[in-house]
């Protein structure tokens, strides 16, 4: 579960690396300022979109580390920086990777999003 204290904290944190105010953050984003300002205040906890939205613009941002505090802010050269391929249900059903074999993938992680913008994360 994410602690919104300390990810407030992370948040600002690249907030300011940046030279953003709250509002040229949320505008690079794309999300209202009010959802950065709720989100600053505690009020709000982060969705998964506005995560992705945070990925997305600043790829020296890791997730892990966004999340919980795990990793470097910002990524070192040494580190690989993966921005997450979205796909639809179509992309998954319809292109299978030819390199992959079904039976010897294994599930280590599963990871549950509520409508509140909440999840829960469960690893093997």
């Amino acid at each position: 579960m994410i602690n919104n204290e300390e990810f407030i904290i992370r948040l600002q944190k690249v907030i300011d690396f940046y030279g953003e105010s709250a509002s040229s953050f949320a505008e690079k984003i794309g999300v209202q300022r009010s959802s950065i300002s709720h989100m600053l205040s505690g009020r709000n906890k982060p969705s998964l979109d506005f995560v992705l939205k945070v990925l997305h613009s600043y790829p020296e941002v890791e997730l892990y580390w966004l999340m919980n505090g795990k990793g470097e802010f910002p990524a070192t050269e040494n580190q690989k920086i993966v921005q997450p391929e979205i796909k639809t249900i179509e992309t998954i059903t319809q292109s299978p990777s030819p390199t992959s074999n079904p039976s010897e993938k294994k599930i280590n992680r599963i990871v549950i999003f509520y409508d509140d913008g909440t999840f829960e994360d469960f690893v093997k």
